[in-house]
Formats: C-alpha cells, structure tokens, sequence
C-alpha cells in the first residue's frame, strides 16, 4: 500500500472518512436508505399497460425528461413514479407565501419552533397536491390508452398508492438528513437522475456514427458542469462591522468586530427553472388534449409550438421563451427571498453595520442595489444552462441523448453540498479534507 503522503488528497480523505466510526455509519447509512428507494422505484402499480406506457415514453420528450428525474419510476409508472416533487412544489409555495401572510411571517420568526411549524404545514400541503398531481397524471394516462379501468374504486386505489409512495420518499430523505450524509430530499431526486445515467450513456453509444459530434456534446456537457460550480459557488463579500458594550473591572469598555456576509450570485438556485419550464410547458400540455390527427387544427399548432423537440426556426420560440422566464423568475425569487431574509432588519438588532453606510435604510437601499446587480449575473448563468440542451443538440446535431438543466444544476450543487459535510466532519476531526 502507498505511503500517507504519496496518496492522492482525494482517496486519501475517502479513506479518512471510512476510517472514522461514526462518518462511515452515516455514509453506509446513506447509501441503504438509497438502496430502499430503488427498490421502492421498481414496485409498479396495477391496472397499467406497460407496453402502452413505454411507446408513450417514446413518442413524449417530456415524459421522458420527467422519467429522467425519478430514475425510471415513471417509465414503471411505480408507487414512486412521482418522486418528492409534490413536496417540493409544497415548499415553494410556502416560501412564497410566508412573506405574504401575517400569521405566516409570524411563525417563521419564532426560531427552531416556528420552523418546525412551517415545515408541518409543508408536509400537510403535500398530501392534497400529490393527490392532485397523480389523479392527473392517471386521467392524461387514460386518454392515451395507458391506463384501461377508470372506475372509481380503481382509480382512488392508484392515487392513494401514489401519494403512499411519495410520503414514504419523503420520509426516507428526511431519515438521511437526520442520521446520514447531505440534506435527504436532495439525494433521493439525485439518486433518481444518476440512476437513469447508464441508460443515458448506453443511448450515447448509438450515436457513434456521429463520433465527432458525440465528443463535442461530451465537451458541452463538461464546460457547463464548471460553469454551474463556478457560479454556485460565486458570492459578493460585503464587509460588516459590530460594536458592544462590555462592562468589565467597574468600567464600560467598546469593543468592535468585522466579519462580512456573502450575497450569493445566484440566490434563487433552481427554482426559476422550475417556474420558467411550468409555464412554457402547460401550453403544449393543454393543447395535447385537443389535438385532431386527422384534421389540424389550432390545438396541433400549441403542441408544435410549444415542443423542445421542435426543429428550427419553431424551436427557437420554447427556448427563447424559457430563456426570458428564467431570468424573470430569478429577479423575482430573489427579491423574495432577500426580503424574507430581512438582512438589513438583522444587522440593526445585531448591532452590525456596513462601513460607509448609514443603518436603516439606507443599508437596506444599498443591499438591494448590491442583490439586483449580481442577480443579473445569476439570472443570465441560469438562462444560459436552461437553455442548453437545446444549443448542444444544434450544434452536434446528437439527438439521442438529452441532458437536463436542472439535473446538471441539482446533481452538481448535491455533490458540492455532501462533499462540504464530509469536509466539516473531516476537518474538525483534525484530517484533510476533500477540498483545499
């Protein structure tokens, strides 16, 4: 075996971190809990033609980006199919509602007990929009042959099924936050999108006709890898100051510290693309309901318009669009974020200031000056990844691989925000780290 200090720094650390009792149990926790949600993924529902379901998997581009972030549950049509986005489109909407309702804002501000509170009614919120999302998902299945019983009993049977399946990987995620490795409900949606990797690189292959633009693609796919880590890791330092009061020998003494806060370039993380593809899609989504193969009509020019798929110039009306509401959702994201936050509120009663800058204010003129400008750099980054799929495939003309923005974004910032954890747990045991 290599000497300690010939190991690369990488290994070295992975063999730091097994070495360590308590992190190798929260690792090897980790991965069974993922380990369950696989298996879970794979247990499909009844009462579904899966023949039918995976020639519409085919013919769907959407679907099949969809099925990408369950790791194939979707394209089982699994107890599972619908993952954790019931709850993440419940968090959203708490998030945007708690600056919004009194009572709400209230809660929010009682420490640890509030946001245990809010995060009940996350959870409560959860229920009723899984019902909703799966029932849909169940009648659209009907309409296309997919789903043959629509009798009430059957149906009720499927969505309760779904939403079982969607609590029960809630509450997995939630057991890796508490005993393993990384925040839980982000793994369970990463393990989703690595698992349906291999498919993905095996639909590369089939390409090999096109060796030159499959090395390319490869190429895209890297430089926009290093993109997103540069700009999630990207933040404006602004420099703060504290001064107290500190009683001592019978004396009153001024002391006086400086620290700074990082204003991070892309607060909003990905929701902006979640809110921009929402809206570009449910169009086309819509319009799929009324279209005549038979006859086109104004229904069929919706779903051409409004397809990912669609070739040029009518392609460049969906990612244009996609392009303009990701930057508009990420302003407005961030400024609701930013006033949740409170910022300026924060450093008053902290006694903190901002050298240069009166307190009040004018410290709240100057953050949200500093927020709206660097927000232009984080809306542009997430325009330009949302928008990236669609530039590789012109540009290498490869169509049978189709990566996804979000997955990039959640895949990278999950890996950064485990490997930040393990380099916390490593270096506070006096070991090196993962990063330097």
């Amino acid at each position: 075996m290599l000497p300690r200090q010939a190991r690369p720094r990488l290994l070295q650390a992975m063999i730091d971190a097994f070495s360590l009792p308590d992190l190798r149990r929260r690792i090897l926790i980790t991965f069974g809990i993922l380990i369950i949600f696989r298996f879970v993924a794979h247990v499909p529902l009844p009462g579904v033609d899966l023949e039918a379901l995976q020639e519409l998997f085919g013919r769907n581009a959407l679907l099949g980006m969809l099925d990408m972030f369950s790791g194939g549950a979707m394209r089982r049509f699994s107890v599972a199919a619908m993952g954790v986005y019931p709850y993440i489109t419940a968090s959203i909407i708490m998030t945007l509602l708690v600056p919004i309702i009194p009572k709400l804002r209230a809660i929010s501000q009682e420490g640890e007990a509030g946001r245990d509170r809010i995060n009940r009614f996350t959870h409560w919120a959860t229920v009723p929009l899984a019902g909703l999302q799966g029932y849909g998902q169940l009648v659209y299945l009907q309409h296309e042959g997919v789903v043959g019983s629509a009798a009430v009993l059957p149906m009720a049977t499927m969505v309760v099924s779904l939403i079982a399946g969607t609590m029960f990987c809630i509450w997995l995620g939630e057991r890796i936050t508490e005993y393993g490795i990384g925040n839980g409900i982000s793994m369970i949606i990463f393990a989703g999108i690595v698992a349906g990797l291999p498919e993905m690189i095996g639909s590369g292959f089939l390409a090999k006709a096109n060796f030159s633009g499959l090395a390319l693609y490869v190429l895209i796919a890297l430089a926009t890898t290093v993109f997103i880590v540069i700009f999630t890791e990207a933040h404006r330092r602004i420099p703060v100051q504290y001064s107290r009061s500190v009683f001592r020998g019978g004396r009153m003494y001024k002391q006086s510290g400086s620290t700074h806060i990082p204003l991070r370039v892309n607060t909003a993380g990905m929701i902006p693309l979640i809110f921009a593809m929402s809206l570009v899609i449910f169009p086309g989504v819509v319009a799929s309901y009324f279209i005549n193969p038979v006859e086109p009509n104004i229904a069929n020019s919706i779903v051409d318009l409004f397809n990912p798929n669609a070739a040029l110039p009518m392609g460049f009306f969906y990612w244009g669009l996609y392009f303009l509401l990701t930057v508009a959702f990420a302003f407005f994201y961030t400024m609701v974020m930013f006033e949740q936050q409170d910022l300026p509120g924060t450093l008053q009663r902290q006694g903190g200031f901002i050298p240069g800058i009166r307190p009040g204010p004018h410290t709240r003129e100057y953050l949200d000056g500093v927020i709206k400008h660097i927000t232009w750099g984080g809306a542009l980054f997430l325009a330009l990844v949302a928008i990236m799929p669609f530039v590789a495939r012109e540009i290498t003309d490869v169509r049978v691989i189709m990566l996804s923005s979000m997955g990039l974004l959640i895949v990278v910032g999950v890996v950064l925000d485990t490997m930040k954890q393990m380099e916390a747990q490593l270096v506070m045991r006096r070991y090196e780290g993962f990063i330097k």
